[in-house]
């Protein structure tokens, strides 16, 4: 398989895209290792294969450390590190304080950074990469998720810069998703024609499925992706449609029925 031999971590990994991210990698062929706070409700597993899981809380550094350094004499080498732990409720700047959209900024961002400067020995020596799993909130305002937008954006940023830094030895890459169909999805979205809803105003017509967010990780760690670094690849299904087409169609809609 694709990747055969290879070891791969993936954090947060134990639901939602994340197992859907470590379910792509098994597949291929690595030996997966999944970190989360919490167990999966069942372990993460594809053809046969089922991923480590390690409890971490990742706002720990001391306790990455020690869960790189464990990779390392278990496995002896990392080719490919995840960060796709991360998220949000949805909260207005205004509702919360400081304190808590600090620790949504943690999250998104920091954890990345910690981790990354965690693994950066042995990826170095395996020539590895390193997936960053960003989102189209970093891209345009994000309204009730300010604070995880604002982080989204900088770890885009940060990606670039350690693409630059830590180059050759270790490419590093992004994946900017859109909306993603998960077991949660019912929380942001509502019921299945909620979710139809929502998903007709993407030009593809749908949510992703998380295995497809999966497969795009595992061609950016793969060889085929060897010359690809500090890249941003838009996973999203085209986007969405600008809201000024909308209000342009209504109007022209409302001339042609006046005339």
């Amino acid at each position: 398989m694709e990747l055969d031999g290879r070891v791969v971590v993936v954090t947060g990994g134990t639901r939602g895209v994340g197992a859907g991210i470590a379910r792509a990698f098994l597949r291929a062929g690595a030996e997966v290792l999944v970190c989360a706070r919490r167990p999966p409700d069942e372990p993460v597993a594809a053809d046969g294969r089922t991923a480590r899981f390690h409890p971490l809380d990742l706002r720990g550094p001391g306790a990455v450390r020690n869960l790189l350094a464990e990779v390392g004499e278990r496995y002896g080498r990392l080719d490919t590190l995840v960060n796709n732990a991360g998220g949000t409720p949805y909260r207005l700047l205004g509702e919360g304080d400081s304190e808590r959209h600090a620790r949504v900024v943690e999250l998104n961002l920091t954890v990345p950074l910690t981790v990354s400067l965690a693994a950066h020995g042995l990826l170095r020596a395996s020539r590895g990469s390193i997936v960053m799993i960003g989102s189209v909130s970093g891209t345009r305002p994000s309204p009730g998720t300010a604070a995880y937008g604002a982080a989204k954006a900088g770890l885009e940023n940060l990606a670039r810069s350690m693409a630059v830094e830590w180059a050759p030895e270790v490419r590093v890459n992004t994946l900017v998703l859109g909306m993603v169909r998960t077991e949660l999805s019912h929380l942001h979205y509502g019921d299945a024609e909620g979710l139809a809803a929502v998903g007709g105003t993407v030009p593809l017509g749908r949510l992703a499925e998380p295995s497809e967010i999966g497969e795009a990780a595992v061609f950016l760690a793969s060889d085929r992706a060897a010359y690809v670094s500090g890249a941003s690849l838009l996973v999203h299904g085209g986007g969405e449609r600008p809201a000024f087409l909308n209000a342009a169609t209504v109007n022209k809609e409302s001339r042609h029925g006046s005339v």
